[in-house]
């Protein structure tokens, strides 16, 4: 069996020295040699005194000394092969992640520093996996109690790591790691399916009517242990968009106050004018008071046609509809590149309505700062339904303007109402259908629709 070097109390494997402990090995190795050579010169001074010829005494005498010098090797050097198992043993059990040894050595040299060195390494990684742990454990602390879903998928689909939000929206509470990801999304809500086939950032909503919930979706890919993973970000966002609705009829009334004070003052002020002139008889300044008036009075009734359009847009008239003639009236009034097929067929949905939702959209796109040539509109006939994606190279959106792009009156254009969007999610929802936005990976917008056959 292998001998063990003892273990002391404070869990430090004890070593004993031998007799050269404070000696340096360089300085123990010349004094052996020495003396064995010394012993070996008298041994052979005494043989030639009893041998005929003196060379045989030469080689007698070291052959007469080699059992005990052997013997002696061993014996001096037996604790040195212990201290490196002991070495052996201690690398072992870093190895396995047990930092709980070391090596306590009683001699000096050269071995007593390479057992402080050996001792300082395994305290320093010690205090290193301490750390750790505790890193670790605040760390899946967070990801654990985080609103946040999250996910993380290995390059061959399977579930590496799911939260306690990530078990409670797809796995009804119970553990998703192991399971592989595309039958997690066959039990999830269609939304978050078509979501995650678009790819990409992007909003979704499951449910519907009063049970509707609103989630955002982010998308990460990275490197672990020299692999691709991807790590899946669904954060709800239901109670934000709620308060920031009210945030925005809020804004939206002060608008109205304000657009209804900048028209109806200056047409009290030109009305009461105008009768003082009447009074007068200076009829020659009435035409441009009556004008002005007219003209605020018509920029009024354009500003609340708008804001009722959006108010109480009819439901939609569903009739059915040649695609390629529908396609080409928008080119006649945006240009555009189109993808999808020349002739795709007969589409069922209210012309008027989703045509004024589509331009809005490609004008969009066009004041995106994406080329022109760039701005596309994508139809694909899927199971079902038709998509249909108005795709831009531009800007994009972050992240605060995605989450509330499709609110009624948010606009981050200076001069803009904040219904194009909020009205084509409006038409899409009143056809059964939806409207995500995400931002493309090589840059830019999908504003991606979908509409029942």
């Amino acid at each position: 069996m292998t001998e063990q070097a003892p273990e002391r109390a404070d869990g430090r494997r004890q070593v004993p020295a031998p007799w050269w402990r404070h000696a340096p090995l360089s300085a123990s190795f010349t004094v052996l040699t020495a003396a064995y050579m010394l012993a070996s010169a008298a041994i052979a001074l005494l043989l030639t005194t009893v041998l005929p010829e003196p060379w045989w005494a030469i080689v007698i005498a070291p052959l007469l000394l080699l059992p005990v010098l052997v013997f002696h090797v061993r014996h001096a050097f037996a604790p040195m092969r212990s201290l490196f198992r002991a070495l052996a043993g201690s690398v072992t059990s870093y190895r396995d992640g047990d930092f709980g040894f070391g090596l306590s050595w009683e001699g000096g040299g050269e071995l007593a520093e390479l057992v402080n060195a050996h001792n300082a390494l395994g305290d320093a990684l010690r205090d290193q996996r301490i750390a750790l742990v505790q890193r670790e454990l605040l760390l899946d602390t967070m990801v654990q109690h985080t609103p946040v879903a999250m996910l993380l998928v290995d390059p061959h689909g399977r579930v590496v790591h799911g939260n306690l939000s990530a078990r409670k929206l797809l796995g009804e509470g119970r553990r998703l790691e192991g399971q592989a990801f595309d039958a997690i999304l066959d039990r999830s809500p269609a939304g978050l399916r078509e979501a995650l086939q678009r790819g990409g950032d992007g909003m979704f909503t499951v449910g519907e009517d009063d049970h509707e919930e609103i989630y955002h979706l982010s998308r990460r890919t990275f490197r672990l242990n020299l692999r691709k993973h991807e790590l899946i970000l669904l954060r709800q966002l239901t109670a934000e968009l709620r308060r920031q609705e009210v945030q925005t009829w809020k804004k939206v009334i002060r608008v109205i106050s304000h657009e209804l004070n900048n028209s109806l003052a200056p047409i009290a002020s030109l009305a009461h004018s105008g009768g003082e002139l009447i009074k007068r008889g200076q009829y020659e300044r009435l035409p441009n008071a009556l004008a002005t008036i007219e003209d605020r009075a018509r920029h009024l009734e354009g500003f609340i046609r708008d804001y009722a359009r959006f108010a109480k847009m009819p439901a939609p008239r569903v009739e059915a509809v040649d695609w390629q003639r529908f396609v080409s009236q928008l080119r006649s009034q945006v240009e555009f590149h189109y993808d999808g097929a020349a002739d795709p067929g007969i589409g069922r949905f209210d012309q008027a309505q989703l045509e004024q939702c589509l331009l809005n959209l490609l004008k969009n796109a066009h004041e995106s700062g994406s080329p022109p040539g760039d701005v596309t509109l994508a139809l694909k006939r899927l199971p079902g339904l038709w998509r249909i994606e108005v795709l831009d190279r531009g800007t994009g959106m972050n992240d605060a303007v995605l989450a509330n792009a499709l609110l009624p009156f948010y606009s981050t254009k200076r001069h803009g109402t904040g219904l194009g969007l909020a009205l084509a999610r409006e038409i899409a929802e009143a056809h059964g259908g939806r409207i995500a936005l995400l931002n493309r990976q090589d840059g830019g917008l999908c504003v991606a629709m979908t509409l029942p056959e």
